[in-house]
């Protein structure tokens, strides 16, 4: 059953259990970010690696990679492959470099606060590149992604589950990971994508745009105050 609560306002607060929290663009800032940055330097059209993510998206180079479903080495060329059908060649492994992003302590500090109340797990598509979950290059970066890591109840990676946003199956068995309903569930993404299904199976959906705008909605959804 739907939820009658969509955006946690009056009494829908108080029947929430869980978050669930995309990794990044949510807790770091967005690989878009870095995308763009990489495509005005390459002199690529402007979105042009997102382009190439969204043709057969879910058959393509990056879903399958998501779902570990090639090697990196693979990825790679499945990428480069798919990216000169449509004008331009990129490496794969170009991309793979721009994936992590900086953390946000802002949206730390809200996680912690929100696990002393909820259980607040982590679903985030990534590939099998980098290290850990946030697929950090650096020591020093990494430290700092584990210690966000440690804060969740728990983990849920699609390249070690072998399924991928938005596949409903994903949700699902997060929930059932987490041992709640649809419904209990608050859920925040930068993909609008991602979060459709997840509003349709009836949880709380927030779309994070700008950190001060999802802090407010995650404030309205649970009835906490950030700092």
């Amino acid at each position: 059953m739907k939820s009658k609560n969509k955006g946690g306002q009056g009494p829908g607060i108080f029947m929430k259990k869980a978050i669930l929290w995309d990794f990044g663009g949510v807790l770091t800032t967005s690989p878009f970010e870095a995308f763009a940055k990489f495509e005005a330097a390459q002199d690529l059209p402007r979105n042009f690696v997102r382009q190439v993510n969204s043709t057969n998206p879910d058959s393509n180079a990056w879903a399958q990679f998501e779902r570990s479903a090639v090697t990196l080495d693979e990825f790679d060329k499945l990428f480069e492959a798919e990216s000169a059908a449509l004008g331009h060649a990129v490496s794969g492994k170009e991309i793979v470099k721009l994936l992590a992003g900086a953390v946000r302590p802002r949206m730390v500090a809200a996680l912690k606060l929100c696990t002393e109340k909820y259980n607040c797990t982590c679903l985030t598509n990534n590939v099998p590149a980098g290290m850990g979950p946030g697929m950090t290059r650096h020591e020093e970066a990494q430290t700092e992604v584990d210690e966000v890591m440690k804060l969740f109840r728990q983990v849920i990676e699609s390249s070690k589950i072998g399924l991928r946003k938005p596949d409903p199956k994903i949700y699902d068995y997060a929930c059932t990971e987490m041992g709640v309903v649809a419904d209990e569930v608050i859920y925040l993404d930068d993909l609008g994508i991602n979060l459709k299904p997840a509003a349709a199976m009836g949880m709380t959906t927030i779309k994070v745009v700008t950190e001060e705008q999802a802090l407010a909605d995650l404030q309205a959804a649970t009835g906490l105050v950030f700092p």
